[in-house]
């Protein structure tokens, strides 16, 4: 998929200079975006693990499929083997069974032509019977190939058909991601001229605004329209229960006005502008709160490196980042 077009937010980072809030509220903030990096980093090592463990079973039944192909040629050539030895066999019975009859005709005659025939005969046996040993060794041998044959076939048929599940878990979570975008962005279509994008990337759908939409100039404070938007967007979340929400704020790199009040620099603005946003989303629907977490990412998670006025405007924005839950899949790789 193609890398998301995030659109930017249009907010001047003013702060309001005569708010007040504690340090410590505002390094609790600052954890919170901690441990939600460490979230982040955690489903993308997940998403990695996957597609790993897919590629790994089928790497391993690639090369079942060729001990089972081995097997199979060495038990034809065993087979082939034995028939042989069987038709060997036959021959050499019938020649025993013909010295014999002869030692019997010749019994009454020549002692020392009877000796050789006896000595002969013996030897015939000694053969017969070394036949006769090779024969149950190769049947033993057989028996236990065909064994191991039975139990790669089984095992064969079990790693196919938990490629089988992986792949239509994977296939099913594609399709209702799919989904998600399309029913997010039928329901917000009519805010897409002002400055709001949804987009799917990497198996998620990102709903990217600009802050013209949400926030007034310096403002942590969601505008009437910005919150009708995000209204829309809570009532497809709410009954999508299956979908994680993650809701990241991003600022430019312009250095944040030296001030008294409760926001220090970018990161806090994007914090608070992030959970104002969690807020409305929570109170605007019935979404529990374990699915919502607010991110502030500062100015550090840009979308244009540049320095120009147009590219510190895409950079400013707020991006709610739907992820689907992905319980069963875990499941069936632990079980395995």
């Amino acid at each position: 998929m193609n890398l998301i077009k995030q659109i930017p937010l249009l907010a001047v980072l003013v702060c309001t200079a005569h708010s007040c809030v504690s340090p410590r509220i505002v390094e609790d903030l600052k954890s919170k975006n901690e441990r939600c990096e460490v979230d982040n980093t955690t489903l993308k090592s997940d998403n990695e693990r996957l597609s790993s463990a897919k590629t790994e079973m089928e790497s391993e039944i690639t090369d079942y499929k060729k001990v089972l192909k081995g097997l199979k040629m060495d038990t034809g050539i065993m087979g082939s083997s034995l028939s042989k030895m069987t038709k060997n066999y036959d021959q050499i019975n019938d020649l025993y069974e013909l010295l014999l009859s002869k030692n019997r005709e010749l019994l009454a005659g020549n002692v020392s032509q009877t000796n050789r025939l006896m000595t002969r005969l013996q030897l015939t046996e000694e053969d017969l019977q070394k036949k006769e040993d090779q024969l149950r060794d190769l049947e033993r041998v057989l028996n236990a190939r065909k064994t191991d044959l039975d139990l790669m076939k089984s095992e064969l048929s079990d790693r196919a058909k938990r490629v089988e599940d992986l792949e239509r878990i994977i296939s099913d979570k594609d399709a209702a991601v799919k989904a998600l975008k399309e029913l997010v962005a039928h329901a917000l279509k009519g805010f897409t001229g002002s400055g709001l994008t949804v987009e799917e990337r990497n198996g998620k759908v990102y709903v990217s605004m600009e802050a013209k939409l949400l926030f007034g100039s310096g403002s942590t404070k969601v505008d009437p329209k910005g919150k009708k938007a995000l209204v829309k967007l809570a009532r497809v979340l709410e009954t999508n229960r299956d979908v994680n929400i993650m809701v990241e704020g991003h600022t430019d790199s312009d250095k944040y006005p030296s001030t008294t009040g409760a926001i220090k620099d970018n990161w806090d603005l994007s914090v608070m502008r992030a959970t104002a946003v969690v807020r409305i989303l929570k109170e605007s629907a019935d979404i529990h709160p374990r699915r919502l977490t607010a991110a502030g990412r500062g100015q550090y998670f840009p979308i244009d490196d540049g320095t120009t006025a147009a590219a510190k405007r895409k950079n400013r924005r707020i991006e709610v980042i739907l992820s689907p839950k992905l319980d069963e899949l875990f499941r069936l790789l632990e079980t395995n």
